[in-house]
């Protein structure tokens, strides 16, 4: 009785991890229309759990939805870049110091994997992106705070999107292996160290994709 009670929030949170991710890897392009039914089909998932889906992207500002138009894929403004950056670089500071001071043993045993997952030095670019992206989401989880962690995801999909937008023009710099002290760091309790390392990667981001428009 109680799956059949919590499916339909399952089966959204499914359809938005989904049309998230082909939106920010451009698998859906920027303005281009959401075919619901088309796209529903592709996905496995109905009509409700996909509108859910759509009105949380669009709260997110990853699609908009006109009245007697359709629904589309937002486009994307470099001129955003500069502002996400900003947020980010304090939040991102901020979400590794407290994974520092909260993370729970089962937390570090999965920031444990991740660095092992580094350390396994796939040499694929998509592989890497998603492992980089998983670390990120894996941080804000061990911040034990939903509205930091919902902030940040809502800016980390912004910033992930002119990541691939520019993929081909930036440097191949393995980004997950900067990920590695700060991981250490949040293991060990090293809070400043955490921040100052996190800070700087979004930096270092910030720092490539300027060069690359």
């Amino acid at each position: 009785m109680t799956a059949g009670v919590n499916q339909p929030p399952l089966l959204a949170d499914r359809a938005y991890e989904a049309v998230r991710d082909l939106i920010v890897t451009l698998g859906l392009p920027p303005g281009s229309p959401i075919q619901e039914d088309r796209l529903g089909a592709e996905l496995g998932v109905g009509r409700t759990p996909l509108r859910e889906a759509i009105k949380r992207l669009a709260s997110e500002s990853l699609v908009r939805i006109y009245p007697r138009q359709g629904t589309f894929v937002s486009e994307i403004n470099i001129a955003d870049h500069a502002l996400i950056a900003d947020v980010r670089r304090q939040l991102e500071g901020h979400a590794a110091e407290r994974a520092a001071h909260r993370s729970t043993p089962a937390d570090r045993t999965e920031l444990a994997r991740l660095i092992d997952q580094i350390l396994g030095r796939s040499t694929d670019r998509e592989t890497l992106m998603r492992l980089d992206t998983e670390i990120h989401r894996a941080v804000y989880s061990c911040a034990h705070n939903p509205y930091l962690a919902t902030t940040l995801s809502h800016y980390y999909n912004l910033s992930l999107r002119i990541w691939y937008l520019f993929l081909d023009r930036l440097p191949p710099v393995d980004h997950t292996s900067e990920h590695l002290p700060m991981l250490e760091a949040i293991i060990a309790g090293d809070a400043d160290r955490a921040r100052a390392i996190a800070v700087g990667h979004v930096e270092q981001f910030d720092r490539a994709v300027r060069a690359a428009i």
